[in-house]
């Protein structure tokens, strides 16, 4: 099979095959059988290029069919590379109309090209739609704006297709026949969102698959390995064992849990539930938006192959390994004896049902949690017990005796054979209250849970985690392994900047080195611009965005001032963020309409392109320190003086500024100046000096205002 493609040949040699042996290789390579519709479209491509191309007979230039962009399972009908030029070709056969979606497509292809295929990084690219049955043709074209050698996409039926080539070739002065030696062995270095990256795992491709990756650099298959180790050693030796994994903000801790969730509950493409996994997150939004996603996906795939399948069906099957961490918890907390006699957590008889190896515990063996350093304290969970919770949970627990980590240890602790837990542990990224940090965790296997063998990342004695305590918590208790496959240390986020984690710590923390680090990341192509108005950021997040590049806006939950800008706040329901994410630019909904704000809440684990941060008055720049502010409701912003609180306010901003894989423009209003005839301030929840430091000091490390 050729290397990438279907089909590989010289335009010389394509143009000598018969059409039917040119479609016999096509189904030769395609793995499985191909649709009619398929079959009709191939030898509709392959009747029209061949009559195309004839003007190119004798140069040396290559076509290539049914290209797949490595590792992310997008396929792009033909390439065509001709004189130092590749030409994306996306067919629609027998169609009349350009669609948008369409044209989104192929222009996907050529941005998907240009930023991660290294042998196209400095080529003039065209991407070319062709409904077939089109009469019309672009007459007018030119190279995109951004100076990055591609062309906006050309549009032509199959009767002006060599017209539109021949005309391409002039203007871009492309008369030299240059060859792009090794092309479709190009290495391939993709960085997709979650929600892809999530897709690309569901179709059994690996974790280093997908993104990318430099030399030795990533570790992520590594830290899956040695994982996927310690569960097998468990199994033999009917052990319990818990893994932490630790890693630099963007480095792939959900992906690393994901695709031991997915390895670990489909075995050779079978549903394995004796074995299997279930991935648990207290992210509502994330876990929302991944599910749906992946249904969809699931859905359309198999509607594609002729299968029946319900969307609603494709929910259940994913819900399987993707769940929200409550609702798991909640299901074991039911099985308890209530009230909790003399502070000891015991199953009922009476509620639960004891099987041969699974004991009272849940059917899975393994449970990843994501974010395990945002497990609740005792007191926050006893509290919300205590009042029957706030998730619709009406179940009352009022004397509960564990801190949430310590609860989750004992559910696993309740199956009878073996069990693994696997902690993926962030710092620095804590944003609500009554998080209990990894030091629960610890100091609940130092006590009740002396038995589990305990595999820890040799990161997680930083500073950042357990307040430094690690080795200390740690000393007396003998099971542990550190392990540095168990660290993650280099981010996969931001394809364009490898330093934009350390700009935003460092600007937010005052340090001297961030203007020289915001030198370093637009010097590779990252914008963040500044501005002070709000249509001039939407104006530049619709200019920035092309194919389906996902723009939308970003506030604290902390913010409260937007009205005016017209912005709304998404509302927190989790639906709301699968539809901010997940809906196309046609859709009201979605995030790309740029009218309705996503907090750090409904973000955090997800990604945008393109971002813009609007920063209001809860947190303002005054004489080289941070303000905290929170409103009133009514009239006045009044200080925070919580450390705790502020801290969580601070790392808001942190969360919103790193979300964007592409540029972001924080917008810092001007605020309202004006005054009543009376003398006073027309809104004095707005004046003008509450944002004004922020926006002096932003442009003080450098950053261009548009």
């Amino acid at each position: 099979m050729p290397n990438r493609c279907l089909y590989t040949a010289t335009i010389k040699k394509f143009l000598d095959e018969k059409p039917l042996a040119v479609l016999g290789s096509l189904h030769n390579n395609y793995h499985g059988d191909a649709l009619t519709t398929t079959d009709e479209a191939w030898k509709g491509e392959i009747d029209i290029l061949q009559q195309v191309l004839a003007p190119w007979k004798e140069e040396n230039a290559q076509i290539i069919f049914e290209y797949e962009i490595p590792r992310l399972g997008k396929r792009i009908d033909v390439v065509l590379l001709l004189r130092g030029i590749i030409f994306c070709l996306e067919f629609k056969v027998g169609q009349r109309d350009a669609l948008q979606t369409d044209i989104e497509q192929v222009m996907d292809y050529a941005l998907d090209l240009k930023n991660f295929h290294r042998f196209s990084h400095d080529k003039v690219i065209v991407p070319m739609l062709i409904p077939t049955n089109r009469v019309s043709t672009t007459t007018e074209f030119q190279p995109s704006v951004y100076d990055d050698q591609i062309y906006n996409p050309l549009i032509s039926g199959a009767e002006h297709l060599q017209e539109l080539i021949t005309s391409v070739l002039i203007h871009a002065k492309a008369t030299t026949a240059e060859v792009i030696d090794n092309w479709i062995i190009s290495p391939y270095t993709p960085t997709p969102t979650i929600i892809e990256a999530a897709r690309a795992l569901y179709e059994n491709h690996s974790v280093e698959d997908i993104t990318r990756h430099e030399a030795d650099k990533v570790s992520t298959d590594r830290t899956i390995n040695y994982i996927l180790q310690v569960i097998e050693q468990s199994k033999a030796h009917n052990k319990k064992s818990i893994c932490f994994v630790t890693g630099v903000p963007g480095a792939g801790k959900t992906l690393v849990g994901l695709d031991v969730a997915i390895k670990q509950t489909y075995k050779n493409g079978e549903l394995d539930k004796e074995n299997g996994a279930v991935y648990l997150s207290g992210n509502g939004p994330l876990v929302a938006v991944l599910t749906e996603a992946l249904a969809r996906d699931n859905q359309k795939k198999c509607v594609s192959k002729g299968e029946r399948k319900n969307l609603s069906d494709s929910r259940r099957e994913v819900s399987e390994f993707i769940q929200i961490i409550h609702r798991y918890r909640d299901n074991m907390l039911a099985k308890i004896k209530n009230p909790v006699e003399n502070g000891i957590v015991e199953i009922d008889p009476d509620k639960a049902i004891h099987l041969e190896h699974t004991g009272y515990g849940e059917v899975e063996h393994v449970a990843i949690f994501d974010e395990a350093q945002r497990s609740w304290t005792h007191k926050r969970i006893a509290d919300y017990l205590k009042r029957g919770g706030t998730y619709g949970n009406k179940l009352k627990v009022p004397n509960f005796p564990m801190s949430e980590a310590e609860f989750l240890i004992w559910s696993l602790d309740q199956r009878e054979d073996w069990a693994v837990i696997v902690c993926l542990v962030g710092g620095g990224q804590e944003i609500n209250t009554g998080e209990a940090g990894i030091t629960e965790w610890i100091k609940a296997l130092n006590s009740m849970f002396k038995h589990w063998d305990v595999y820890i990342s040799d990161k997680l004695t930083d500073a950042e985690y357990a307040e430094g305590r690690v080795n200390e918590l740690l000393q007396n208790n003998n099971r542990v392994t550190f392990a540095e496959d168990l660290h993650l240390a280099v981010s996969l986020r931001s394809f364009r900047a490898e330093t934009l984690s350390a700009f935003v710590h460092s600007t937010l923390a005052f340090r001297s080195d961030a203007a020289g680090l915001y030198k370093d990341v637009a010097s590779r192509n990252y914008p963040i611009v500044l501005t002070r108005d709000m249509d001039t950021a939407r104006a530049w997040l619709r200019k920035q965005a092309r194919g389906t590049q996902q723009t939308g806006i970003l506030v604290t939950k902390v913010a409260a001032r937007f009205k005016p800008l017209a912005v709304h706040i998404l509302a927190q329901d989790e639906d709301n963020a699968v539809h901010w994410f997940l809906e196309d630019k046609t859709d009201n909904p979605s995030s790309n309409y740029l009218e309705d704000a996503a907090t750090e809440i409904q973000v955090q684990g997800l990604e945008l392109d393109y971002a813009c941060v609007l920063w209001d008055a809860d947190m303002r720049y005054e004489d080289g320190v941070w303000g905290f502010y929170k409103f009133n409701g009514k009239n006045k912003w009044n200080p925070e003086n919580n450390k705790e609180t502020q801290k969580y306010m601070l790392n808001a901003y942190r969360v919103l500024l790193t979300r964007a894989r592409q540029g972001i423009i924080i917008c810092i209003p001007n605020g309202n100046s004006r005054l009543t005839p009376e003398g006073f301030p027309e809104d004095p929840t707005r004046l003008p000096e509450f944002y004004d430091g922020t926006y002096n000091y932003l442009k003080s490390l450098g950053i261009k205002e548009i």
